[in-house]
């Protein structure tokens, strides 16, 4: 049996979105940009697809900019918060401790150009107290910039009364949505939303495709010079097959969600309650407020890239964490921001279940990752010095 349970690093393509892929590089190959009728049956397309996004999110299509991807548009939107605030002499910064890199390292390259970072704390549960979130506002606020699901544990956060507390004193939202969009329903009028990130490869579209909504009279700061597309706002010729692609997947997405986050909760659930089983082993992050799909647990006295070569030996591929930071030895920073300790973070495993999966699938995960543990500890120094006494348990 060969199990795919790594969605939250990428997803499948789905057929919808292949085929319009497809479509549009033989029929639809045309720059946009052009005058003459190739070009504006490619700009069709594309408009077309930016109505759609839009749609799905309940945005105005002039709201949406596509860029290569969720790290793109993390970054000129932080990027641009940060410009606009620094004209009127506010360089204050809030977030998450957890965030993904592509916010986590703007942040650092922006505090070594003079801005000031306050990372909030998201607590044992993974998730961010909104009060908190207003006592570290303050007059020099330009931009709190929150992420809506975790990547690694998969923690939802209460977007709507975040991004309020923002308008209420008048300073710039943004959400990293690459992991809920295409997951969860998502208006950004009612969630407050003046910013928001989303990658297609999260939701069964193309690598390499993404876009940023950004709410009307907000301006932005290029990041790529050199031509007009995207209002002038990003360079570069569009990519109209993955932008297409991305569309249809993310309204082939958006008329399933219901069913799709019911059928993945049930088994999410099942699989949570399977792997409490496992002695010394602890749930991450919140049991409930997580996406449908994710599960994230530690095994004390393990290494958790032993448990992925073994397990990917038994035909199930997961992760530890995020795929950014997979070749790092270093335990997850997320981990650490929910007060993990090091010893217990390396041993961690991220399972994040698609639509497709199936209730003998958990069963099979459930079963080898008990075997696989129990083997493991078999030739563990630390677990032979934790069964001796020699140290005490921390799960």
């Amino acid at each position: 049996m060969y199990i795919y349970a790594d969605n939250a690093a990428t997803t499948k393509m789905s057929q919808t979105a292949a085929d319009t892929m497809v479509r549009c590089m033989q029929e639809y190959w045309g720059n946009p940009s052009s005058l003459y009728m190739t070009g504006q049956k490619a700009k069709e397309v594309l408009e077309q697809a930016r109505t759609d996004v839009a749609s799905v999110i309940n945005a105005q299509p002039r709201e949406i900019i596509f860029t290569s991807g969720g790290s793109e548009a993390d970054n000129q939107a932080i990027r641009s918060a940060a410009a606009a605030g620094a004209k009127k002499g506010k360089k204050h910064i809030i977030s998450t401790a957890f965030e993904h890199h592509a916010v986590l390292h703007t942040l650092k390259k922006l505090e070594s150009e003079g801005f000031e970072v306050t990372l909030l704390p998201v607590h044992e549960n993974g998730i961010v107290v909104p009060a908190e979130l207003e006592a570290a506002i303050r007059p020099d606020t330009c931009l709190v910039t929150i992420m809506y699901a975790n990547n690694e544990i998969g923690t939802i956060q209460p977007i709507r009364e975040l991004g309020a507390i923002c308008r209420k004193h008048g300073v710039l939202f943004h959400t990293d949505a690459v992991q809920a969009v295409g997951h969860l329903p998502i208006d950004v009028q009612t969630d407050n939303i003046d910013m928001m990130s989303a990658s297609a490869h999260k939701f069964h579209g193309p690598k390499g495709c993404g876009f940023l909504y950004v709410k009307k009279g907000i301006v932005l700061t290029n990041l790529i010079e050199g031509g007009a597309q995207e209002r002038g706002k990003r360079a570069g010729t569009e990519n109209v097959p993955g932008i297409a692609a991305m569309a249809a997947a993310l309204k082939e997405a958006a008329g399933s969600m219901q069913k799709n986050s019911a059928h993945q909760t049930a088994l999410r659930d099942r699989l949570i309650e399977g792997l409490s089983n496992i002695p010394h082993s602890a749930l991450n992050g919140d049991a409930s407020m997580r996406l449908p799909g994710n599960v994230n647990f530690c095994f004390e006295g393990i290494e958790g890239e032993s448990l992925l070569l073994l397990l990917d030996d038994r035909g199930i591929s997961a992760s530890s964490g995020s795929a950014c930071t997979s070749g790092s030895l270093d335990p997850s920073h997320v981990l650490l921001a929910i007060g993990r300790v090091h010893d217990v973070a390396h041993g961690s495993l991220r399972l994040t279940l698609g639509e497709d999966a199936t209730e003998e699938q958990v069963d099979y995960i459930i079963k080898n990752v008990a075997e696989v543990v129990e083997h493991l500890r078999g030739f563990s120094p630390v677990w032979r010095e934790l069964k001796e006494g020699k140290r005490s348990y921390i799960l």
